[in-house]
C-alpha cells in the first residue's frame, strides 16, 4: 500500500509539472507499398522459393536455420511481403540453392554483357575504358579501373562535366552519353 501511495504521489508531480517522458516513436518506417507489377513479382520469387523448398522436402524450420532467418521471415518471404529486406530474400535463396538474375522488363531476357566497346545497348553491362578516352581521363582516380558499370560511368560524367570537352567527344562516346542518359539517368544529364 505504500508503494502505490508513493507511486501516486510521483505520478501527480509529474502531471502536475507537465513534464512528463514522452516516448518517442522508434517503430521502423512502414515499408513503401509496392505497385502492382512488383506486388506481383515478389509473390512469384515468393512462391517459387517455396515449391523449391518443398520439392527438397526441407521444412521451414531447417530453410530457415540455414539462411540465418527466423521461421516468420521466411514464411513471409514465401508470401512475397515487401516489407522484408532483399538480403532475406537473397539469403533464403541462397540456402535452397537458387540464384537471382535480372531480366530486361521489356523482353524478358537476361541482362548480357554487351560486345567490347559496344555500349549504345540498354544490355551493357560493363564499359571498357579503353574505348572512351574523356570517360577514362574522369575516372583517373579508380585504382585500378578497366571497366564501369553503366551506373559508375553515368555519375563519373555527372560529376564531373565541366571538365569534358563536347568539340573533344568522339562519336561512340557521344552515344554512350545519350544511351546513359536515356536508360540509366531517366533521359536527364544532371550536370
Amino acid at each position: 500500500m505504500a508503494f502505490q501511495r508513493q507511486w501516486l504521489k510521483a505520478f501527480l508531480i509529474v502531471f502536475k509539472s507537465g513534464k512528463s517522458h514522452k516516448m518517442r516513436n522508434t517503430m521502423p518506417a512502414r515499408a513503401p507499398k509496392p505497385k502492382a507489377d512488383a506486388a506481383d513479382a515478389l509473390g512469384t520469387l515468393g512462391a517459387h522459393i517455396r515449391q523449391r523448398r518443398k520439392a527438397l522436402r526441407i521444412s521451414a524450420v531447417t530453410a530457415s536455420e540455414a539462411a540465418g532467418l527466423s521461421r516468420v521471415t521466411l514464411h513471409r518471404i514465401e508470401r512475397g511481403e515487401p516489407s522484408v529486406t532483399m538480403g532475406a530474400y537473397a539469403n533464403a535463396m541462397a540456402a535452397l540453392g537458387l540464384k537471382m538474375r535480372v531480366v530486361d522488363g521489356e523482353e524478358g531476357a537476361p541482362v548480357q554483357a554487351a560486345a567490347p566497346g559496344e555500349a549504345r545497348s540498354r544490355k551493357v553491362r560493363r564499359i571498357q575504358l579503353v574505348d572512351y578516352p574523356q570517360l577514362k581521363q574522369l575516372a583517373w582516380h579508380v585504382p585500378g579501373a578497366t571497366e564501369l558499370t553503366p551506373e559508375e560511368a553515368l555519375g563519373l560524367y555527372e560529376r564531373n562535366w565541366r571538365h569534358v570537352d563536347p568539340a573533344q567527344l568522339q562519336a561512340n562516346e557521344r552515344a554512350l552519353i545519350d544511351s546513359l542518359v536515356r536508360t540509366v539517368g531517366k533521359g536527364q544529364l544532371l550536370v
